[in-house]
This record gives structure tokens, sequence and C-alpha cells, in this order.
């Protein structure tokens, strides 16, 4: 008979980071699907993207079933992408701090970051877009992204997160851009 695993339930906390550069924040969101503390069992990245899966249907029942992939931004998004790629059996991209030579490149700023460029390519008009990430904070990321999907005539549909910080007025600013915001948990940073 298969062994039954128990999946805890999905947390987040904050704490200061040791090591800053001049324009990186001075704390970090950890979180049970990033390894950090424990590790991490499939069944509970697994259960995680079936959260966030209900969430956004829920959330944003409109405009789902015609989903071209799920963008996930790397470093941090990579997990909840594919996690919620799995559950809702969407193909995903992930947009890197890479500049390459491929099509369709649309370039996006993550103003808190060391390097701050960050690329997504293979982008085309029209195409129905789930952007994925694993914390949002001022939302100056993913407004940026949304403003440049916008540009090069895609259509951004949600923002999906594990971990939204309440304090620093994200939602707001992407409910202004025409962008739903759905997380999983929310927490309140230090601001």
């Amino acid at each position: 008979m298969p062994e039954i695993t128990a999946v805890s339930s999905f947390s987040a906390r904050i704490v200061e980071r040791l090591s800053v550069g001049a324009t990186s924040r001075r704390e970090r969101v950890i979180h049970s699907l990033d390894g950090l503390e424990t590790p991490v069992h499939p069944d509970t990245l697994a259960h995680t993207g079936a959260d966030l899966w209900h969430l956004l249907q829920k959330q944003v029942p409109d405009g789902l079933d015609s989903v071209d992939f799920l963008l996930g931004l790397d470093a941090g998004g990579i997990l909840p992408t594919v996690s919620l790629a799995g559950a809702a059996h969407l193909p995903y991209k992930i947009a890197w701090k890479l500049h390459l030579p491929l099509d369709g490149a649309v370039r996006f700023s993550e103003p808190h970051a060391m390097r701050t460029d960050v690329f997504a390519y293979g982008i085309a008009p029209g195409q129905r877009i789930v952007i994925v990430d694993d914390e949002i904070t001022t939302g100056r990321t993913l407004a940026d992204l949304t403003r440049r999907l916008h540009e090069a005539s895609a259509v951004p549909l949600a923002a999906v997160c594990l971990v939204e910080d309440t304090t620093r007025g994200a939602r707001d600013l992407l409910t202004d851009l025409g962008l739903p915001l759905v997380s999983l948990t929310t927490i309140e940073g230090a601001a």
C-alpha cells in the first residue's frame, strides 16, 4: 500500500538579510517552498500548485480557458510557476536576467535587485499570459513587466504569487494597471 504523506500548510515570514547591496532590500521573505529551513516534499509542491490554481480560478474566472502560458520570474518564481503549471496543465516560460539574441524579447526592470534587467523571450502579440512569482512587495517589477507586455501587444491576464506583502501598495498598483493579483498568503512586511 502506498505511503500517505501529510502535507503541511503553506507558511511565510520575513527575515533580515545579513549582507545586502546598496539597491537591495534589507529583508527577505522566506517560505515553505524555498527549502531554506526545511526540506520540501514533492507533494507539498504539487499541493501548493493546486491551491494556487484553485484561487486563480475563483478570483479570476474569466479568460483562464485561453491562457497561452505562465510566465515565471527567475529565480524565486520558478517553483511556484512549475507547481502551478502542473496543477493547471499549462505550459510555462521563465523570464531570466540573461540578455540573449532571441526573438520576441521583452525587457523589464526589477528595481530592488543588484542586476535590474530581466528578459522574457518569445513574446508575441495576442498571447494571453499569467505572471507568476514567489513574492510581491512593492509591485514595481510586475507593474513594469505588465507595461512592457502591453507594449508588445501581449495580454497579461493576472499575477499570481505565493506571498503578498500588504503594506507597500502592490495590489493597488497592479489593479490600476488592470492586472488582478492572486496571492496564496499575505504578510505585513517591514516598511
